[in-house]
């Protein structure tokens, strides 16, 4: 039974690729961990734009101590023990890791906006990293940016790393975008290897004790694969670049649909945060059981034979079928539970 999948032009053992979690990869120990349970690579956790602006902060600060602009702006920024990793260990640890395990090493660099620090990208590139997946993380707030605006930032965003690097470059994106598939597209043209879909935006929560707004991490549930898992099958045949699946994945079962949809990997976070790495190994036992039950004999097979392109119903992924879905649902209630108009 062949498990073997390519992504960014790189030959992969299995579509399992474990990622950017902190906790996870930031400890050599574990990515060799990852490798022996039969990770196909690793996305490292990211390196963050604010880290980077915080270094030039610091040394304009040393170089022109005195200047009250300086101290104050860098208040602006957390503290550095707020973040696992500075810029040099992070790239020490792309060495690291490239010494230590056999399978490709994808860095991540997480930014929202085009500047200097993209340069960073060459130093991942010289420290070993086979890939580098850029992590757009971007909320836009100001209500006179225009759509076109956010869209043209993702863009040149791509065009200034790729024009830093030789190796591939994937990104990683929301879904919200007025039109996801020509966003798509135009990302595409503009030279992206990989769209890896779907990012997270982690949601403030308020502390009603201390008054006080801080992060909430919410693991991914299974429900979540189905918004990335719909659109790589709309996007399958359309656009060049590889398509990798993320969110909600917690089952081979779930790995196996995104393939079918046509990903060439599956990337892999909360379920091992739940169970632990050596889980990668379950994962991949579930999708050979299910693909020798259903006479698969390789991954390369299934993929994208359930995409809109290959789907006899056509409509199958599209508005057609709200009305269907809505009209046969059952929704189940407690007739007891419900509050009658006084």
């Amino acid at each position: 039974m062949d498990l073997t999948t390519t992504y960014l032009g790189l030959n992969l053992k299995s579509p399992l690729v474990p990622s950017a979690a902190a906790p996870l990869t930031e400890d050599i120990d574990n990515i060799k961990r990852m490798e022996d349970a039969g990770a196909a690579a690793v996305v490292l956790h990211s390196l963050f734009e604010e880290q980077l602006l915080r270094e030039k902060f610091e040394l304009h600060h040393h170089l022109e101590y005195g200047t009250e602009s300086f101290a104050e702006a860098l208040t602006y920024f957390p503290e550095p023990d707020e973040y696992h990793v500075g810029p040099e260990l992070y790239l020490e640890h792309i060495r690291q890791a490239k010494a230590s395990v056999d399978i490709p090493i994808f860095a991540s660099l997480n930014g929202f906006s085009s500047g200097g620090w993209v340069e960073y990208a060459k130093l991942m590139q010289e420290a070993g990293a086979d890939a580098i997946e850029l992590n757009v993380y971007y909320v836009p707030t100001d209500p006179n940016m225009t759509g076109e605006q956010v869209e043209r930032n993702y863009i040149d965003i791509l065009r200034d790393v790729e024009a830093e690097v030789t190796i591939p470059v994937a990104i990683k994106l929301s879904p919200f975008f007025s039109n996801f598939a020509n966003m798509a597209k135009r990302l595409d043209d503009a030279g992206a290897k990989g769209l890896v879909l779907f990012n997270r935006f982690y949601q403030p929560d308020i502390d009603l004790d201390n008054l006080e707004v801080y992060p909430h991490v919410i693991l991914s549930s299974p429900h979540e694969a189905r918004l990335p898992m719909r659109w790589i099958a709309l996007l399958y045949g359309q656009v060049k670049a590889d398509l990798a699946a993320t969110s909600g994945i917690q089952r081979g079962t779930d790995a196996i649909k995104m393939l079918m949809v046509g990903a060439k990997i599956t990337q892999i976070c909360s379920v091992l945060l739940r169970h632990g790495i050596g889980h990668i190994r379950t994962l991949e036992q579930e999708i050979q059981h299910w693909m020798e039950e259903h006479e698969y004999e390789s991954v390369q097979q299934m993929q994208g034979s359930m995409s809109q392109l290959h789907c006899p119903d056509k409509s199958a992924y599209e508005r057609a079928q709200y009305m269907k879905a809505i009209s046969s649902a059952e929704i189940e209630f407690d007739p007891e539970q419900v509050v009658s108009p006084s």
